[in-house]
């Protein structure tokens, strides 16, 4: 019984840092907007997704929500990843998914 209150606190933990970072972004984006800094990327909404898996990973003992968040994001910006990435792109990002499944399928099955 311990072990699911201490998951759930980590749960609520890393969502109210997500909560408290985005909202203080949209904060910081009404006084000095992101857009004159030339930093419009902060507030594209996909980003959300970004931030909220990278902190999940921080502060959640069990990292399989962080990972799925961090490979939605990853999915959802391919356009972006394939250019960056160049011709090498058509062979990672398959090869992420699987090495991402096959951590989550192992974390699932221990």
């Amino acid at each position: 019984m311990a072990a699911k209150s201490t998951n759930n606190r980590d749960t609520y933990k890393a969502a109210a840092l997500t909560l408290l970072v985005i909202g203080a972004l949209m904060l910081i984006n009404k006084i000095i907007p992101f857009r004159s800094l030339g930093m419009e990327w902060v507030m594209q909404k996909d980003n959300y997704i970004l931030f909220s898996g990278i902190i999940f990973l921080f502060f959640k003992k069990d990292k399989s929500v962080g990972i799925i968040l961090l490979t939605l994001w990853l999915i959802m910006n391919f356009g972006m990843v394939v250019s960056l990435l160049g011709a090498v792109s058509a062979y990672l990002l398959p090869l992420v998914l699987l090495i991402v499944g096959g951590i989550l399928y192992f974390l699932t099955t221990r």
